[in-house]
């Protein structure tokens, strides 16, 4: 899952810095949400602490608003 989110994530942000008006906060989202997300799930695999569990859906929301921001920067144009 955390690779999955990783790869989607990282292609997304590569399209946000091609991007003609460059949304910075879809792309600082998209970068604190992978970060987290997938940090914690990799973290979590690699040291078996389990407590990073709690901290990966904030990773998930900042993924989610970072979509909502780039969708935002579309409506605005």
């Amino acid at each position: 899952t955390a690779a999955r989110y990783h790869l989607i994530h990282s292609v997304a942000l590569m399209g946000v810095a091609a991007h003609p008006r460059r949304p910075i906060w879809a792309g600082r989202l998209f970068t604190v949400g992978v970060l987290i997300f997938s940090g914690s799930l990799y973290t979590m695999v690699l040291t078996d602490l389990r407590w990073l569990g709690a901290i990966t859906p904030i990773g998930g929301a900042c993924l989610i608003a970072g979509w909502l921001a780039l969708l935002a920067s579309h409506v605005d144009a």
